[in-house]
């Protein structure tokens, strides 16, 4: 959904493992005076084979500063290659990251968090000094970070191939949910057997965190997963937020970065225990658009943005493949609702802005377009099914097979979102516009309501999906009044409103 969900919601906070190391720099530098100018914390927020996601926090502790710049080296031949929340560059071992334009002024006591993605090869030992302009702050050397260890999932996943998909075997469990391949114009399990996404959204990640009131809208332990379950829903769609997960400083420090990806994590397990596929999508992102149908004038994650921005988002999907990259059950949203036609100027521009990115008219900042996020997540060596969706909200799918981005891996599907209030509600529409897509790729509705509290488009859209076999999700599995929403759920029992009766009987009749 385009629009933001109310800011009052409720949390309840599960006690999660910190699956993720931290690494304090504290101490007192060489020469220093008693009150160092500057006080740093270096993390180590997740590490995989040959790569790491660093953040850096520094604390002023001198004057008020309006421009700042940080640096320190890297000991053991680490190499930079994207960093956030500050201009970063790297010469030699020596590693500078400099303030952007909207968080140059750093007053006494005041913090900034940065971070980066590297790579690394025999040690990744963190580094012992730290400088902000020039003047030493306290370090320590500390021990040394570990890898992020992986989740055990429920059933063994096969490891990364690295060649070809290997040919299915008799292997694949019958139950529970598959590792998921694109063949032809279905999604197949490693048996090579047909298999549908048909389950709800769980909104509440992608906007908790940046408006400061948790991490999820509501319990996401195991009883509100099982409730889910009891529906016959076999897919959860979990919508996330990039500043939250990349762990910038707008985001109060409980809810970003290490603590932020664990929850996540933490729900992506429980998905997994119930048997349930669940998929991961970035739904708010950086970047400040004022144009036609803005939905804030927030340059931070507020709302969601026409396109994703070249400065966060491909470091967001980077870190969330590699988190995820060695179960292949998980599957990859990669972008909500795309809207770059309300800002160009024709619709040819808006699907060459929305497959190319860069410098796209009527958008204010550098676009990532979804050939770069393919290429982020393909670059970490993530084999997962991606959902790619169309313009207009995705609503718009007329010119995805002919603009689609190129994945070396083959395991790409479109994505679609309807409502009753979209321009493409009807059947006309999608026999014209949707069916020639769906006989080439796999087609999955990421979202399908209506705002009338009933069931009555929805179930025009599931007989329409389901005679094609295809897939679709509900939004959402959230508590709000459906009259300003389409709410499926009046509790996290899962007692249904009148438009989630529809939905839930309705899957209850396919498993």
């Amino acid at each position: 959904m385009r629009h933001p969900p109310r800011t009052s919601a409720l949390l309840t906070t599960a006690a999660l493992a910190m699956v993720s190391c931290a690494l304090a720099v504290t101490g007192t530098a060489a020469g220093a005076a008693a009150s160092p100018s500057c006080t740093v914390t270096y993390s180590v927020v997740g590490q995989w084979a040959g790569g790491f996601q660093g953040a850096v926090t520094v604390t002023n502790n001198s004057s008020a500063l309006n421009g700042w710049s940080l640096g320190f080296g890297f000991p053991a031949g680490q190499t930079l290659s994207q960093g956030w929340g500050a201009k970063w560059s790297q010469t030699g071992s020596a590693v500078t990251a400099v303030n952007e334009s909207w968080n140059a002024a750093l007053g006494t006591g005041a913090s900034v968090t940065t971070g980066f993605i590297a790579s690394w090869s025999g040690a990744n030992t963190a580094p012992g000094a730290f400088t902000l302009n020039g003047a030493a702050c306290t370090t320590d050397s500390g021990p040394g970070p570990t890898p992020t260890p992986t989740p055990t999932p429920t059933s063994t996943p096969t490891p990364t191939p690295t060649g070809p998909t290997p040919t299915p075997t008799p292997t694949e469990p019958t139950s529970g949910a598959p590792e998921l391949s694109v063949t032809g114009n279905r999604l197949t399990d490693r048996n090579g057997a047909t298999r549908r996404l048909l389950g709800v959204n769980r909104s509440g990640g992608e906007f908790m965190c940046v408006q400061g009131h948790g991490i999820f809208d509501g319990p996401v332990d195991d009883a509100s997963v099982r409730a889910i379950a009891d529906w016959k829903a076999n897919t959860v769609r979990i919508p996330l937020n990039e500043e939250c997960w990349l762990g910038l400083d707008n985001i109060k420090p409980e809810y970003r970065g290490a603590n932020y990806a664990d929850a996540v994590k933490g729900l992506v397990d429980r998905v997994l225990a119930h048997g349930m596929t669940p998929v991961v999508e970035l739904h708010w992102t950086y970047g400040q658009y004022t144009g036609n149908s803005s939905g804030c004038a927030d340059v931070h994650a507020s709302c969601q943005k026409p396109m994703p921005d070249a400065q966060y988002t491909p470091a967001f999907w980077t870190s969330v493949a590699n988190t995820f990259k060695n179960d292949r059950r998980v599957v990859f949203d990669l972008f909500n609702e795309p809207y770059p036609d309300r800002a160009t100027p024709t619709t040819a521009q808006a699907w060459t802005c929305w497959r190319d990115g860069g410098t796209c008219p009527g958008i204010g900042y550098e676009v990532a377009g979804m050939q770069d996020l393919v290429d982020a997540v393909r670059a970490t060596g993530a084999r997962n099914l991606l959902l790619v969706p169309g313009i207009a909200y995705s609503n718009d799918l007329s010119q995805w097979l002919s603009h689609s981005p190129t994945d070396p891996t083959g395991n790409l599907a479109a994505a679609w979102h309807v409502y009753n209030f979209n321009t493409c509600s009807s059947e006309a529409c999608w026999d014209s516009t949707l069916a020639p897509v769906a006989a080439r790729v796999p087609l999955v509705a990421g979202e399908i309501g209506e705002n009338t509290c009933a069931h009555a488009f929805i179930d025009r859209v599931m007989k329409w999906f389901d005679d094609r076999s295809l897939s679709y999700l509900g939004w959402t599995w959230n508590t709000w009044n459906c009259s300003s929403g389409p709410a499926l759920i009046t509790s996290y029992d899962g007692t249904p409103t009148a438009f989630g009766t529809g939905l839930r009987d309705h899957l209850r009749t396919l498993n």
